[in-house]
């Protein structure tokens, strides 16, 4: 009795603790939009870690309510931020000093590409708890690690503080090994150990380009500001030397690339997303990859730009084996989810590969083919959950005719495939039609290479879809399963309407998108 009482109490503090500071800022001049969304997530992880066990129900209802204000929130930040000329690159900037001694402080802002990302993870952490509803087995601590970790992505998004971001990047990363340890199926404790593994490998890379960047700015600062400093803004206008960057940046690339399923350090990818339950292979698929692509673009590319030009067209042609051998890889696979987690490896590349192209064209379809793969893939991964809850296999070979008797979910799939084979009409078409483009503009036979992948891709989604979906039933043991329930349905329609809305009008958000990428290619030009 006494439990309950305490844990009752710390839920009605924390509400009303977060209402207060919402309120607060809602009443003054400034509102901290991206503190706000970060608390939100932050409080609800708090929250439900302090409800009881037998309140099963209303943890996931919890979860529920703050995941859609994070959801809320992402999209008022999205029809805000402001675009065209004279108006400022990041916005939103919030700004606290936190440890001076380090040169380090609270330093949050968006751009263009932030705002993309941002939305992205509002989108695809509400579907992931509509996903996870009836998971059962220790519900509370699921949802609180679920909260807490995209607590860290929402702060990754918007640091402007290296050692901020660094913070948000392990508070992002580390909670993923419980979650697949714990909630995962199959060898989930060797794919969780082994996806730890390699991104603290990627980490320890990382943090060698950041200590490098970071004592180069009282090294090489600009005259009269010899101190150091983790912010970002200094950092940018540092002159580091041509020799530094070169040297500094396949730290920093290689160290992102790992999270980014970058070949030949992604074999932890697939067995990740194979082991991981629902919510978490949406997650990690939809938005923790795009971390790493993010950091390469603005860390990397906006901090480093002479080592990019110097590096990125070599690293240009790991891309291709990225494309190829990841689209080739899911057509081979027997296992519905590894079809999938392939898929990834596969659409991944062809991200990285508009960031190597270092224009227009490729580096804004770089960054909508983030968020145009993280939305399909999460579709893909919820979609695979929801088949595996109803006929208890991933195997192709055990599946035949589904559509029959899952026509929604056959449907949804459907929708999802033709996304990732770049159907016109969907966002996976706009995305990678920008990136071939700049691909072509810097070398036409690589073009042409990765343009096999695309090819490989429609042979096994459809392949998929017939053996899965649409042929006759062949297994008579699924004569009395189910569709999809009413809270999967919801899940699916959001990120579908999302494919659909973004392929058939995507100028809205190429134009948030552009408002990022014109200073960091500006930079790249200009040589920093």
């Amino acid at each position: 009795m006494v439990t309950t009482v305490c844990a009752w109490g710390t839920v009605a503090a924390a509400l009303a603790g977060l209402g207060w500071f919402v309120g607060l800022q809602l009443a003054g001049d400034t509102v901290y939009w991206i503190s706000n969304l970060m608390a939100v997530t932050a409080t609800a992880s708090v929250i439900v870690m302090a409800i009881p066990d037998r309140y099963e129900r209303f943890i996931k209802w919890i979860s529920a309510v703050f995941a859609f204000a994070a959801l809320v929130l992402s999209i008022c930040l999205a029809l805000q931020f402001q675009r065209g000329e004279g108006v400022s690159t990041f916005q939103f900037a919030e700004s606290s000093a936190w440890i001076p001694g380090l040169g380090a402080s609270y330093l949050l802002a968006v751009d263009g590409i932030g705002v993309a990302m941002e939305l992205l993870t509002g989108i695809i952490i509400f579907c992931g708890v509509l996903a996870s509803w009836r998971v059962e087995h220790r519900p509370r601590e699921f949802f609180a690690l679920l909260l807490l970790l995209v607590t860290g992505v929402f702060g990754v998004f918007a640091a402007q503080d290296l050692f901020v971001f660094f913070l948000f990047y392990e508070v992002a990363v580390l909670p993923m090994y419980l979650l697949i340890g714990i909630w995962g199926t199959g060898p989930k404790e060797y794919s969780a150990m082994k996806l730890t593994l390699y991104l603290l490998m990627g980490s320890a890379l990382m943090l060698v380009g950041f200590l490098a960047l970071y004592f180069g700015t009282e090294t090489y600062g600009a005259p009269g500001a010899h101190t150091l400093t983790f912010s970002l803004d200094a950092m940018r206008r540092t002159a580091y030397p041509i020799g530094v960057q070169k040297f500094y940046f396949p730290f920093l690339f290689i160290g992102f690339g790992i999270l980014s399923g970058f070949w030949p350090l992604h074999t932890w990818s697939p067995d990740g997303h194979a082991s991981a339950p629902t919510a978490v292979s949406m997650l990690h698929a939809g938005v923790l990859m795009k971390l790493g692509a993010f950091g390469i673009i603005r860390i990397g590319v906006e901090l480093c730009p002479e080592g990019a030009r110097f590096w990125l067209p070599y690293f240009s042609v790991f891309t291709l084996v990225n494309i190829t051998y990841g689209a080739f890889s899911a057509m081979s696979q027997v296992d519905l989810k590894y079809v999938i987690a392939y898929s990834s490896v596969s659409h991944m590349g062809i991200v990285i590969l508009g960031i190597c192209t270092l224009n227009d064209a490729g580096l804004n379809g770089a960054v909508l083919q983030m968020f145009s793969h993280g939305i399909m893939t999460g579709m893909f991964f919820a979609l695979v959950g929801f088949t595996y809850e109803k006929t208890h296999t991933r195997m192709i070979a055990e599946y035949g005719g589904l559509g029959a008797k899952m026509p929604v979910i056959a449907t949804f799939f459907t929708i999802a495939g033709l996304a990732s084979l770049g159907l016109p009409g969907l966002s996976g078409f706009v995305a990678e039609f920008m990136v071939f483009l700049g691909a072509w503009q810097m070398n036409r036979v690589m073009c042409a290479i990765a343009a096999v992948g695309i090819v490989v891709t429609a042979a096994y989604v459809l392949r998929v879809l017939q053996k899965c979906f649409w042929g006759p039933l062949t297994n008579p043991h699924y004569d009395e399963i189910t569709d999809a329930s009413p809270v999967q349905i919801l899940c699916l329609t959001i990120l579908a309407s999302v494919l659909v809305a973004v392929g058939m009008l995507p100028g809205w958000l190429v134009s948030i998108i552009n408002s990022g990428v014109g200073p960091v290619l500006a930079r790249v030009a200009g040589g920093g």
